[in-house]
């Protein structure tokens, strides 16, 4: 039976990378893409900018779809837009959708940039309940 696996996208060279990686190493996989909104209300920021959250939402979508219709693929592809904290959703995702891996991008922080700005992949390494793959 193909593994279900999850790829978090972020619009980020290294999640093309983890997309691609999972493309290579299992051709049969269904495939989930996570794209997640940080959370706290997205309407706050979007109308200081003068943009519409369902515009916001659709443009995220499109991003997502450009990343399936750009690649090729034996398995099923299927996507997935949440608003919260990106590593307690993509954990949270995992645990609710029979996913068996999790493979995502990491930003390649280390040292003091990592401490201060955090990092999703680290925190998604120690919390999921599946195995995690990091691409760099």
């Amino acid at each position: 039976m193909p593994e279900h696996i999850l790829v978090p996208v972020d619009g980020s060279e290294q999640a093309a990378r983890a997309l691609d990686y999972v493309l290579e190493e299992f051709p049969d996989a269904t495939i989930t893409l996570l794209h997640v909104f940080s959370d706290g209300p997205p309407e706050i920021h979007l109308e200081k900018r003068g943009e519409d959250y369902d515009d916001l939402r659709a443009r995220r979508r499109e991003m997502l779809d450009r990343l399936v219709d750009e690649r090729a693929h034996g398995g099923t592809i299927e996507t997935e837009v949440v608003v919260g904290r990106p590593s307690r959703e993509i954990v949270r995702y995992a645990d609710e959708h029979d996913i068996d891996r999790v493979v995502m991008g990491s930003h390649g922080r280390d040292g003091a940039s990592r401490v201060l700005l955090g990092s999703v992949a680290e925190t998604v390494v120690r919390r999921a309940p599946v195995p995690v793959t990091v691409v760099r």
